[in-house]
């Protein structure tokens, strides 16, 4: 703090406004921040609550501890120090810009905490998804879940207790702070490692287990984002555990240097900003074929309205549907199967059976028959069968899109109807 530059800060403010953009960008595209609603859809329960709100409490709460010190930095200046030119020490500042220290690094703190939930979250998901079995289906039942509950507890704690108990010296709260929260998301971010490591074997044993394509696409999509994250996280905590541990020692060397607490402080920003927006991406993925839905549908509204026209029946009908199969495809992220799509307009179970095709003599060969026309949610169906693999493997979407128990998702809602 004392010894960065204020180009240091006012590039933490730059990058951390470029995310901010991102997120309103993403949420806006994602289903106009219908994902911010308390009660949105079947799978907004506690869980999912928690998740989202930390996350995006967390991006607010870091720009406004780069803003306010970008701030007071600009208006102390640089100090001569024996012929030297240094950033003017904190202790050189008035009262009014000393006052607000703690508050702007309790903030930084807190929202250092609220990411580790979020990057916690994910270590523990992703570990239940590698290795839970058939058995074992709940994740909400499993430790994975409660070694969450518990990492995040201590987390929202222990960051803003290191600030507050080392108040009284400035220098020494703003490096406990940086060594507690960089040792924390660095435990993190070697627990991943073993993770994409066991992913490729991971997909392969999906492939042979018969898994549907759009599923493995998803999920491969995922491992991909999570190998470059993981690079940019370990961008982002190395140089602040080179500054904290530095800063903790008696005697300082790096912290001296005005070059080197630049270079460290301003990649640390880069790394914090595109591993936070590759996360965004990652909880709320969009849908480009549900998107394209829902502007087709609207444009063939609006083009309906522009005629003066009155559509027939049938015609209101087929746009009605489209309409509210955009609209639920926004909300889940990804389009419902034409069988699952059936009965959410119609609220029965109208069953999609697929085409059969008989076997055919080619000569002296036999050409084998079978089923064809399974769309993605008969497979996902066709997929629920005894092995070897979580069922929340087929219909995985999100980290955080999660089931847990509050209201039955509408897809198997209309299964259990079908089954009676």
């Amino acid at each position: 703090m004392s010894h960065t530059s204020p180009s240091t800060y006012l590039v933490w403010t730059i990058m951390g406004g470029i995310l901010l953009a991102f997120l309103l960008f993403h949420l806006w595209s994602f289903d106009r921040f219908k994902c911010l609603k308390w009660n949105n859809g079947p799978y907004s329960g506690a869980f999912k609550r928690v998740m989202t709100y930390s996350y995006l409490l967390s991006v607010p709460l870091l720009l406004s501890y780069s803003v306010g010190f970008t701030i007071i930095k600009y208006q102390q200046g640089f100090f001569d120090n024996n012929g030297q030119i240094i950033p003017t020490p904190s202790t050189m500042w008035p009262e009014s810009a000393q006052r607000a220290i703690f508050p702007l690094t309790l903030a930084f703190s807190v929202g250092w905490g609220m990411e580790m939930i979020s990057h916690l979250e994910e270590l523990c998901f992703w570990l239940f998804l590698v290795n839970s079995g058939s058995v074992q289906q709940d994740w909400f039942r499993s430790w994975y879940f409660r070694t969450w509950i518990f990492g995040s507890v201590f987390a929202i704690i222990y960051m803003p207790l290191l600030t507050i108990f080392t108040r009284s010296d400035p220098l020494r709260m703003e490096a406990y702070t940086f060594l507690g929260g960089s040792l924390g998301s660095l435990s993190l971010t070697l627990w991943f490692i073993p993770i994409l490591w066991a992913f490729p074997a991971f997909l392969a044993s999906l492939k042979s287990e018969g898994v549907d394509t759009p599923t493995i696409v998803r999920l491969t999509k995922f491992h991909e984002l999570n190998m470059i994250r993981i690079v940019f996280r370990f961008i982002f905590v190395i140089p602040f555990v080179i500054l904290g541990v530095d800063g903790v020692r008696p005697h300082v060397h790096i912290n001296e240097s005005m070059f080197w607490t630049d270079f460290l402080t301003m990649v640390s920003a880069f790394g914090c900003c595109i591993s936070s927006a590759i996360t965004l991406v990652i909880f709320f993925p969009r849908s480009v074929e549900g998107e394209i839905a829902a502007k087709d549908a609207a444009r063939a509204a609006r083009r309906t309205r522009s005629h003066g026209g009155h559509p027939t029946a049938s015609n209101y009908t087929a746009q009605n549907r489209d309409s509210r199969y955009s609209e639920y495809s926004q909300n889940n992220q990804y389009p419902l199967s034409s069988d699952i799509k059936q009965e959410y307009d119609d609220g029965l179970e109208v069953p999609q059976l697929p085409i059969m095709r008989p076997n055919r003599r080619r000569g002296e060969d036999v050409e084998m028959g079978g089923f064809t026309g399974l769309t993605e949610g008969n497979l996902s169906q066709h997929n629920l069968r005894p092995g070897n693999l979580n069922p929340l493997v087929h219909n995985f979407t999100s980290p955080i899109d999660l089931f847990d128990g509050e209201r039955p998702p509408p897809t198997r809602l209309a299964f259990n109807q079908r089954q009676r």
